[in-house]
């Protein structure tokens, strides 16, 4: 059996509001929190626990995606005023030419936690 990734903890100012803005701006279903969790399911091998903590130091998470999931996340970030850009440094720049691969951004959340979308289209 080959490794999978099957959860991580994704630290948050408050969990189930950083849940719910990553599950917003990726498509993805949010069900409320778990016990001190707000689980986030990625895909059928992935969840994102997001948990509370009283200084989150952030996290930079990156997921390829098709190039229709690309367009919503992109669509859904410019619809929610959510700053995004193609450079970690300036994730804020408004641009998707990603140097890794076709389409790309950053985005991030309150508590530094740096999202990358990459599209190979």
């Amino acid at each position: 059996m080959p490794i999978t990734l099957n959860h991580t903890i994704v630290p948050a100012v408050d969990n189930e509001a950083a849940a719910r803005f990553f599950a917003d701006i990726m498509g993805l279903d949010y069900r409320g929190a778990d016990r001190h969790f707000a689980p986030v399911r990625v895909n059928e091998s992935l969840t994102l626990d997001f948990m509370s903590v009283e200084s989150p130091p952030g996290h930079h998470l990156a997921f390829d995606v098709d190039p229709a999931t690309f367009d919503g996340v992109l669509a859904r970030l410019r619809a929610a005023g959510v700053p995004y850009g193609n450079d970690p440094m300036e994730p804020d720049n408004g641009r998707i030419d990603h140097p890794l691969c076709a389409r790309g951004l950053y985005f991030a959340d309150d508590a530094r936690n740096l999202y990358e979308v990459m599209s190979p289209r």
